[in-house]
């Protein structure tokens, strides 16, 4: 065999050694990417409550800053207390009125029962309404105090869980609605991961599973299992029509049909020491076993 064709024979042999090397690393992505309980379309997740005063007015005190940590309990923020207040003095001047006419029209009733047949019955059921109205306003009177002071204590807005004060920007003087929100408050102690797995993936995907969550630009991981998996997605081919009771399904043309993703909740077990948690950075999710869908070795 002269060189020429040695040459010739060990191009070739490479071409079709690297042509299998490529085949097969492309068969072992397609399977870890179609078939492996991983994702890189995950983010971090927790409750935001939107704190609200219950009661309408000017707001008196502020006591926190942006993005400050709060305990349960904590005061916020204050809506104007001395009107709140001056309302509890009428309502208390009101409760006074009302028993003292109470006092007065029972006594009057208890008179005319005490004649007998010397008054007329019209004149002692006359007393007797009197006597049930005023106890009536009486309990009104009594009702008012106490909205007013439920009011009064409502003024002081308390953090209602632990956690951080974000995209605040409160200040003394402002007006606030009763129910409108004035603050967002995200919760520290209900932090997770939601992981969004194509829906080929969820036969790999079990409650439990241990879990190593990267999040992007950090160094370090998170670890967690699987709490649970979404019972349910929107489905957008759905549509509903106006005076028809039937499903109204868009016709789907497309020859490549895409993965569904659902949404997977992951518990956060352990945090590295400094690591902050911030809701809304991406991350990519790993659950155990992943490894072990490589070509051929896939489980289904």
């Amino acid at each position: 065999m002269n060189r020429e064709k040695l040459l010739s024979l060990l191009k070739t042999t490479l071409t079709v050694f690297i042509a299998l090397l490529a085949a097969l690393v492309l068969w072992y992505l397609y399977s870890y990417y179609t078939y492996a309980p991983q994702t890189r379309d995950g983010k971090i997740r927790a409750d935001v409550v939107s704190l609200a005063a219950d009661v309408s007015g000017r707001v008196e005190a502020v006591y926190v800053r942006d993005n400050q940590r709060v305990r349960r309990g904590d005061l916020l923020f204050t809506v104007d207390k001395v009107r709140l207040s001056n309302a509890v003095e009428q309502a208390q001047a009101a409760v006074a009125t009302a028993q003292a006419t109470l006092n007065a029209a029972e006594r009057e009733n208890r008179r005319y029962m005490a004649l007998g047949n010397a008054g007329s019955k019209q004149q002692r059921d006359e007393r007797r309404t009197k006597a049930e109205e005023s106890r009536a306003q009486s309990a009104q009177a009594i009702a008012d105090l106490n909205l007013a002071r439920i009011n009064l204590d409502r003024a002081e807005v308390q953090a209602p869980v632990n956690g951080i004060v974000t995209n605040f920007s409160l200040r003394p003087g402002a007006y606030a609605t009763a129910g409108q929100p004035l603050m967002a408050l995200v919760d520290s102690d209900s932090f997770y991961v939601a992981g969004y797995f194509e829906e080929t993936k969820l036969a790999r995907i079990q409650p439990g599973a241990h879990a190593t969550v990267h999040v992007m630009g950090e160094d370090r991981s998170l670890f967690g299992h699987v709490e649970s998996t979404s019972a349910g997605i929107e489905d957008r081919e759905r549509t509903s029509t106006s005076n028809t009771l039937l499903a109204n399904i868009n016709p789907t043309f497309s020859w490549v049909r895409l993965a569904q993703r659902v949404p997977v909740r992951i518990a956060i077990d352990e945090v590295p020491q400094g690591f902050e948690l911030i809701s809304g950075r991406t991350v990519t999710v790993t659950l155990d076993g992943a490894d072990e869908v490589i070509g051929l070795g896939r489980k289904f």
